[in-house]
């Protein structure tokens, strides 16, 4: 390496003569701390030769023609820099000198804390809240604040959800297949390895390593070398989702035998930051090994994984928040003078990986991985056998139902452990205490994942200014899903039998219906699933023109086979052993035109076409009872079109964009108990329900600027006005145990509004970098548009139609139906953030303290999620519901936790 890098320098200082008349210009790329930055990007606006700056953080252009040049600088961990000069006639070398390149002060102002915990709850609903989606710190400044200022409010840009978002390590996919989301528990607190993506493409902005989607892809290259050397100590104390957090992290650099090596691990753990009886204990884990056999070849082996323990937190109806508070969780209760929750989610999916970087010729490359990654996550719950049900939010309990008081609802407004205990002790049979059924217990939901993956990526430049990337991806999975039993309470064993249906047997095959702990009860099955993808994209770049156009297929099998054979007669021929083979074909394209006004001003299009298969939770209505397919499923149509203006220049930054997307043939499935109504009455029944043949449609404009106001105060502003709504009336149907499948017809739901984000939001933030390296900034962000999330059984025909006469209901009239079933529209709302921070140099050690303090005025009014319950699914009820002063099954919310903050202090050398 030493022999090259003087090779360089070498040729740097040859007589002017040597170039005849070609002029050079050259600089050094340096970091805040005096150290070369390898590797920075050089795109030199007026040329397709791009450079990359070399180990010493040297680049150079040569024969360049007499003129005005401007170059833009990009690393991640540092902020870009644009830097303008001229070449002049009579030059035969021009020295740009020490380019230096700010460390991104947003990576060290904290991060934003994903918090799931409100997806493990089984309320039911057609949505749960909303999880934040992609994080980056990218150079564009209205992704910046969407991540980082709006994004801790559920603000989703252009109102794609986690569904339609791809995190890929290696190349290798982190979308789950049953509901098609990342989880990012998966890998949460590896935030030292993960901060800055190879990769990072907004939207439908097409991607050099997979065809993506709606929302944008995340690329991580775990490559051991590609890490930064240096030694990273670091710990955090926020009031979040958890309190503390401690990482450490080392990266060897490429040592002088051809290894490097990278690893790290962290901590988070604490109670009660804000919400009441929510604690979490989480570890996690990286090692990354590589060894390099060539300049040609290398091979990486990369672990990683996050065993985590979380408990959750419960959506309440507002007389419930009414009557506790915003704090309050139902889920636990006290024992032995120790909080106990009894929804626990314990989730560990460790990854392992092999690739193989091979470099071929000048100019191609072909890096290839194979990951295992295997684990289980299980949910708990309260689970009961002919009793009353524990939950203390229970609407029979609350005030409104007449029972109880006020102040007695709240003597026992947490679940009663002793009381569950002593129900299961005085359950035995004919006094013998070893005949103890369980009335109580607490169950988990189970699902253990086994997925093999092979990812092929490969690049190569067939002229200087086009090139062509080759995508394979193979994905095989087995998923086992089941519910066992975690806790008798003191019994000897639960029954698995069917409570709601005169007790028969959840598996007739077994005649023992007495389950003790670790053993499977109420259903078992797993999913098997083989998928196929080929992507191909090229780009070319012109001198005023770039072009990318990227093309994709593939195919996928999908399967169930049933562990259970139901005691229901209905279901017997259907619930144990394999169903049919459910294949699926998908194929779509992208294009991205960049015109290039001239070095700062540019007009970008981006366009879409594609299908999309239905996840496995889509494809199945009910897969732990029946292998009974979802009625009208089919993949989704998505077309999404943008076109944008960018200004890039040293003082201004902006840009300005208009998207229009449809969404055609989704299919959306919820899960909660109704009130059906047939010929012999009304019956409360636990309903699996799909929305098939939805057509949504996502429309809007984005503004972000970031304006440099002097050398050390910028200021930055984003608005997003988009209008995100249901465009027909799509078919709806119900399964359940008592009446099989139930076509309800159509759902009036067209404009209703998409739920899960604000559809307008507006952010202006300010910020002072002192030229001594501390900062301070400040951010107003207003929020507008949120709605809550429907039922669409009670926005059918059924809900005020007499099934005995299959005549509206007396009194039913369209207006009176049109107020009864009205989307609710949350009020806008104002939050206040704002950021500090200091790093400093101390020989060869470097510090630093940040600070982040969000929604700074504690607004605790700000819904970030909710849905209307289910339960109500006929015109008398819902019409007598809605004439109570306050209602027994109002919808059930989440708010906003007030004022959070994130304190982070590290040290690297």
């Amino acid at each position: 390496m030493i022999k090259k890098l003087s090779l360089i320098s070498l040729f740097t200082l040859l007589p002017a003569s040597y170039y005849y008349a070609q002029t050079t210009v050259y600089a050094y790329v340096k970091g805040q701390d005096g150290k070369p930055v390898e590797r920075a990007e050089v795109d030199l606006e007026q040329s397709v030769d791009d450079v990359t700056a070399d180990k010493i953080g040297y680049f150079q252009f040569v024969d360049l023609k007499p003129g005005h040049y401007l170059i833009t600088i990009t690393k991640p961990n540092f902020d870009s820099k644009i830097v303008e000069f001229d070449v002049t006639a009579d030059e035969k070398r021009k020295d740009l000198g020490v380019i230096v390149l700010n460390n991104s002060s947003a990576t060290d102002a904290g991060v934003v804390v994903i918090d799931d915990s409100a997806n493990d709850t089984e309320d039911g609903g057609s949505a749960m809240q909303p999880t934040v989606g992609l994080l980056s710190s990218g150079r564009d400044a209205f992704q910046n604040v969407s991540a980082f200022e709006l994004g801790a409010y559920w603000f989703r840009p252009r109102g794609v959800d986690n569904r339609f978002e791809d995190v890929l390590f290696n190349g290798v996919s982190m979308s789950k297949n049953d509901d098609g989301r990342i989880d990012f528990s998966n890998w949460g607190g590896l935030n030292d390895v993960t901060r800055y993506p190879y990769e990072n493409v907004d939207n439908i902005t097409p991607s050099e390593y997979t065809f993506g989607n709606l929302g944008g892809v995340v690329y991580y290259n775990t490559r051991a070398s590609s890490y930064r050397k240096q030694t990273s100590l670091a710990y955090s104390f926020t009031n979040r989702s958890y309190l503390h957090r401690a990482m450490a992290t080392y990266n060897s650099g490429m040592t002088k035998n051809g290894w490097a090596f990278t690893f790290s691990g962290s901590r988070r753990w604490g109670d009660n930051a804000i919400i009441d009886g929510v604690y979490q204990d989480a570890y996690a884990y990286f090692a990354s090994v590589e060894k390099k056999f060539s300049e040609r070849h290398s091979i990486n082996f990369t672990g990683f994984g996050s065993p985590t323990y979380r408990a959750s937190n419960a959506p309440n109806t507002q007389e419930v928040y009414d009557l506790m508070g915003k704090n309050y969780n139902s889920y636990w209760g006290w024992q032995d003078g120790e909080q106990r929750n009894s929804r626990i989610r314990k989730v560990f999916e460790p990854m392992f990986m092999l690739t193989d970087y091979l470099k071929i010729g000048k100019s191609s490359n072909w890096t290839n991985t194979v990951s295992y990654q295997i684990g289980s996550d299980a949910r708990s719950r309260l689970d009961w056998f002919h009793a009353a049900d524990p939950n203390p939010t229970y609407y029979r309990k609350l005030p409104s139902y007449g029972l109880l008081t006020a102040d007695e609802f709240r003597a026992q407004a947490q679940i009663d452990w002793n009381s569950l205990y002593q129900a299961n002790y005085l359950n035995n049979q004919n006094m013998d205490a070893s005949k103890r059924g369980a009335v109580y217990t607490i169950v988990e939901d189970v699902n253990k994942d086994k997925t093999f993956n092979f990812a092929s990526h490969f690049d190569t430049r067939l002229k200087e200014n086009w090139k062509l990337n080759v995508n394979f991806n193979y994905q095989n999975l087995k998923s086992d899903n089941f519910r066992r039993v975690k806790d008798l309470l003191g019994a000897n064993y639960a029954y698995n039998l069917n409570a709601f249906n005169n007790d028969v047997r959840y598996n007739i095959d077994d005649e023992n219906v007495e389950v003790k702990v670790g053993d499977r009860t109420q259903y078992s099955y797993e999913l098997t699933k083989n998928h196929y993808s080929l992507n191909v994209s090229s780009e070319v770049d012109f001198n005023k023109f770039n072009i990318v156009a990227s093309i994709f297929s593939s195919y996928s099998e999908s399967q169930r086979d049933g562990h259970f054979r139901s005691g229901l007669v209905n279901f017997q021929n259907n619930s144990k052993g394999k169903s049919a083979i459910y294949d699926a074909l998908d194929a779509g394209l992208k294009g991205k035109v960049t015109y290039k006004i001239n070095g700062k001003n540019f007009i970008v299009y981006n366009g879409a076409f594609f299908s999309l298969a239905p996840t496995l939770n889509e494809l199945y209505i009910n897969p732990r009872a029946v292998d009974y397919l979802t009625p009208g499923v089919k993949n989704q149509i998505i077309n999404s079109n943008d076109l944008s203006y960018i200004l890039r220049s040293q003082i201004l930054k902006l840009r300005v964009s208009a998207f229009y997307t449809t969404i055609s043939n989704s299919t959306e499935i919820s899960r909660y108990y109704a009130a059906v109504s047939d010929q012999t009455g009304s019956v409360n029944t636990l309903i699996n329900e799909a929305m098939t043949g939805v057509d949504k449609r996502y429309m809007g404009a984005e503004l972000g600027f970031d304006v440099k106001i002097t050398p050390t105060l910028n200021a930055t502003g984003v608005a997003s006005i988009g209008e995100y709504k249901y465009t027909n009336r799509p078919n709806v149907y119900s399964f359940d145990d008592l009446n099989d499948f139930r076509s309800y017809g159509k759902a009036n739901i067209k404009d209703y509004k998409v739920a899960g984000t604000p559809q307008k939001a507006f952010s202006f933030g300010i910020k002072y970098n002192s030229p001594k390296y501390w900062w301070v900034g400040a951010s107003a962000n207003y929020l507008m548009d949120q709605y809550l999330d429907f039922s669409a059984l009670n926005k059918t025909a059924s809900m005020y139609t007499n099934p005995g006469t299959n005549d509206p209901y007396p009194g039913a009239t369209p207006e009176l139906i049109q107020q009864l079933t009205a989307q609710t529209k949350f009020d806008d709302q104002f939050m206040l953030n704002a950021n500090a921070g200091k790093s400093f140099l101390i020989g060869k050690y470097r510090m630093g303290i940040s600070l982040s303090v969000n929604n700074i005025l504690n607004n605790r009014n700000y819904v970030t999620g909710g849905f209307e319950q289910g339960r109500l699914a006929n015109f008398p009820a819902v019409l007598e519901e809605s004439q109570r002063q306050t209602p027994y099954f109002g919808p059930k919310l989440w708010y906003d936790r007030g004022t959070t903050f994130f304190t982070n202090v590290y040290l690297r050398f």
